[in-house]
């Protein structure tokens, strides 16, 4: 996929434990690298100075305002008119995500949680999450029912073998049955905005994971 020159970008890092948004324009596109200026914070609008190997989530939109998402790495930094950081672009197209300019992106995949619940702990296992909430599969009905409060303990595995645990209070909003599966639709309600970036980044590799099955099996 070309992107523009001009065009701008939000850079989000993946692995600091800060939640952060980086903005930049790209200069250049040429052989799977992008020439971008060095990015500025958006909140403290001081330039950023990313070292060789940082990781970050890429967003854009193109000339449809149709916003797409890739991973990339800082692979280098240039002088050439003007001081220049060099990103790597996706090899392959399918590695660029179409992505619903929303707020929450749910991914239908299988995570597994803790629920506590009156000083009890039981296990269950996603259909879905996204960063506002999830729906969880239920071999026969739970013991909180529709409006309770409860506690969330949600293990998030990376591709990279890393493992992020999330703990945030939730409320049930609706038990229900589908296709002879039972289902409660939970809505977090506490989630401080780290938590949410790295469910946020979760929900980004699984959609692109899941993508490239789908591509496979074709």
């Amino acid at each position: 996929m070309e992107i523009k020159i001009g065009t701008h970008l939000i850079l989000e890092p993946t692995s600091s434990e800060k939640v952060e948004k980086f903005h930049c324009k790209v200069v250049e596109q040429k052989d799977h690298i992008l020439y971008i200026t060095y990015p500025v914070n958006n909140i403290t609008k001081k330039t950023v100075y990313l070292i060789d190997g940082t990781q970050l989530r890429a967003i854009f939109q193109n000339e449809e305002k149709i916003s797409f998402a890739f991973n990339t790495e800082v692979i280098g930094r240039i002088n050439d008119r003007i001081p220049m950081i060099m990103l790597s672009l996706p090899s392959e197209e399918e590695e660029f995500i179409k992505i619903q300019r929303r707020e929450f992106v749910r991914v239908n995949t299988p995570v597994d949680v803790a629920v506590e619940y009156l000083n009890h702990y039981y296990q269950f296992v996603t259909e879905d999450i996204s960063a506002g909430g999830l729906a969880l599969r239920l071999n026969t009905f739970p013991p909180f029912a529709e409006g309770d409060n409860v506690k969330l303990t949600i293990v998030l595995p990376y591709k990279n073998g890393e493992i992020k645990y999330v703990q945030t209070d939730a409320e049930v909003i609706r038990i229900f049955e589908k296709k002879n599966q039972l289902f409660a639709s939970l809505q977090f309600t506490d989630t401080d905005d780290l938590d949410k970036q790295y469910i946020v980044r979760f929900c980004f590799e699984r959609q692109l994971m899941l993508r490239k099955e789908t591509i496979d099996l074709q």
